[in-house]
């Protein structure tokens, strides 16, 4: 069966639920589609995270977002994102996923997808919003013992981790407070960094704490170092001084995630020289005419920064957008 639709949504993120927001108040009744349970990246982010930015910055859908303290926390930001999209009655494919995507010489899009159960679907859709996120597609290194079972690309929480030897791969905000809650817990943590200096998007706050724990060595701070092997007792680090085998027992390799380009290309979308998607900042709307991107997946370089932020309104540009090319003469 051929589903007929007038706008299909690829991702049920914060930015997504936005978008469909978006298009029900000029009309329009979106499918979106997820692959997995409603904001499954948020579900995915350490059990006891709190997030940079204050309730009122991620709020979405004009559906206040209280919380008792300045920054929310995950299960918070669960519940607001649950309940946002219960309120305005959003129509939710969950645990379906969209396996191609592409434009139908009538001007509309076909697309393929797998439910749950295994059964193949078919959608035609006028518009499409691609607003997938980046999290399901590591940066992986591409070196030996990567495909291990004690190697993650994800840090939930740190209680499985005390008592063990553990390697944490980058320097970002995500990098140095999982250092920072697992040697709370007890862990041996060493971070290695190909930088030669700490980063400068660690959050200024909590620089001073992590430098401290670095000084006093119950943190080990390797810079301008980076893993070049990893086998089931040891990982080989290498420096400018040479190679050298620490102890481990686990790593996460927390080296920042990309957007599936292949999906993409697939659809005809043009992919810059940087790897990101081309698109219309104005208008959301990508080189493929009625395909628009929302959400990290336009982000580009601020993905683990500000997406929900900035990309809560991505969806009001792709709405002003389609109404507008309605008019036109």
């Amino acid at each position: 069966m051929n589903h007929q639709e007038e706008a299909i949504i690829i991702g049920a993120g914060p930015c997504g639920l936005a978008a469909a927001i978006e298009l029900q108040r000029i009309g329009i009744k979106p499918l979106i589609i997820e692959k997995s349970n409603i904001v499954h990246s948020i579900s995915q982010y350490p059990t006891y995270m709190n997030f940079f930015s204050t309730s009122d910055r991620l709020e979405i859908g004009d559906i206040p977002f209280t919380s008792p303290f300045e920054k929310p926390s995950r299960l918070e930001a669960i519940n607001y994102y649950r309940t946002a999209a219960l309120r305005h009655e959003l129509n939710i494919n969950a645990y379906e996923t969209v396996t191609s995507l592409s434009p139908s010489p009538d001007g509309r899009f076909k697309l393929e997808s797998v439910d749950r159960f295994g059964d193949q679907q078919s959608y035609s859709s006028r518009y499409v919003i691609v607003a997938t996120g980046y999290f399901d597609h590591p940066n992986y290194l591409g070196i030996p013992g990567e495909q291990l079972d004690k190697v993650t690309h994800f840090f939930r929480e740190s209680h499985p981790y005390t008592g063990m030897e553990v390697a944490i791969i980058g320097g970002s905000n995500s990098a140095i407070d999982a250092a920072l809650e697992l040697e709370r817990a007890g862990a041996k943590v060493t971070v290695i960094y190909r930088g030669e200096t700490y980063s400068r998007s660690i959050k200024p706050w909590v620089r001073p704490i992590f430098e401290k724990k670095v000084e006093n060595g119950t943190i080990r701070m390797l810079l301008a170092s980076r893993v070049v092997e990893i086998d089931k007792r040891s990982v080989v680090v290498e420096n400018g001084e040479g190679q050298v085998s620490l102890p481990n027992d686990f790593v996460l390799a927390l080296t920042g995630f990309h957007p599936d380009r292949e999906f993409l290309t697939d659809a005809g979308v043009e992919i810059t020289e940087e790897g990101f998607p081309s698109f219309d900042e104005n208008t959301m709307e990508t080189n493929v005419p009625s395909l628009f991107l929302a959400g990290v997946v336009a982000s580009k370089h601020e993905a683990n920064e500000i997406f929900i932020e900035s990309g809560r309104y991505h969806g009001t540009k792709i709405a002003a957008h389609i109404v507008a090319s309605r008019v036109a003469p």
